[in-house]
């Protein structure tokens, strides 16, 4: 075979297989990419739009310098769930600058939720102009960090309707340092540690930074709207039970908030080795969806 005959073979392979590859797509999401301003830097991240919508979430990050959680988009997009994710103030294509490492006080000061708390909102805000259909339910998704990040923006904007939240604290900012120093990255910690040696410690242990602590039982007590928090049992960087306990006494007081403990996992619950988690949020979000329009057509 020729070079030219080559060429023209190879070409027509293309066209061939081309409308194949764009048609998948395209019948279960788009993806565009999206700039918002946000406290004076801007920020970047991308829109996953399913074919037919039936919710829409806006992912908050973790304390690492993540960027936007495109992966994890995907497999909420392709059930229907429209996703807005970006970029961390500072990572990637996104402005302004991250504030690390990952575990101290800078990074979980009152002053750095707060202020990732604004992008959250912010983007919230910006989706909600991309949406079509302006009564679809929009919520929060996020991991980790952002279980104090997630409250302090619901707590101050009404659109927010639900909340999903992988391994994410109900503790204070402090506490949770002080278990995250305890544990050290012992994986094998709860092999030879109890849950009353790590209560005891996180009560009375001194702590490393001082700082004003950010309790999210505070925002919290201020929404009404549906949770879920799903944790693993051998978390090592927040002590579950003991968020547990925090989350059964903002129940009784009558908040709509629920959780699902993973007796094999860790911290990473969102993880794909592992898709149950995952698959449990996905019904969640579409139950909590078709129970707030029902709410909202009976108005």
């Amino acid at each position: 075979m020729n070079i030219n005959s080559f060429s023209n073979l190879f070409i027509w392979l293309v066209l061939i297989t081309l409308p194949e590859i764009v048609f998948s797509q395209s019948t279960e999401f788009t993806i565009q990419d999206v700039k918002f301003e946000s406290q004076g830097v801007t920020l970047s991240g991308s829109i996953l739009t399913p074919k037919k919508t039936f919710a829409a979430v806006v992912i908050v990050h973790g304390s690492d310098p993540v960027k936007r959680e495109l992966e994890f988009a995907k497999r909420l997009a392709k059930e229907g769930i429209a996703v807005f994710t970006y970029d961390k103030r500072g990572v990637g294509e996104s402005g302004g600058v991250y504030v690390g490492p990952s575990v101290g006080t800078n990074n979980i000061d009152t002053t750095n939720l707060s202020l990732l708390s604004h992008d959250a909102n912010t983007a919230v805000n910006t989706f909600r102009t991309y949406l079509k259909d302006k009564k679809i339910p929009i919520g929060l998704v996020g991991f980790s960090q952002a279980g104090w990040i997630i409250p302090i923006t619901t707590s101050k904007n009404p659109k927010i309707e639900f909340m999903v939240l992988f391994s994410c604290p109900t503790i204070t900012t402090l506490e949770q340092l002080r278990f995250q120093f305890y544990t050290n990255g012992n994986n094998n910690f709860w092999e030879t540690h109890s849950e009353a040696d790590a209560r005891e410690h996180v009560k009375n242990d001194a702590d490393r930074y001082q700082f004003t602590a950010t309790d999210p039982k505070n925002a919290l007590n201020k929404v009404s709207i549906p949770g879920l928090w799903l944790f693993g049992e051998k978390d090592i960087q927040i002590p579950v039970k003991m968020c547990i306990e925090q989350l059964n006494t903002l129940k009784v007081l009558g908040r709509p908030f629920e959780y699902t403990l993973f007796s094999n996992l860790g911290h990473n619950t969102s993880s794909d080795n592992d898709a149950e988690p995952v698959d449990i949020s996905i019904q969640w979000i579409k139950q909590k969806a078709l129970s707030i329009q029902k709410s909202k057509v009976s108005k």
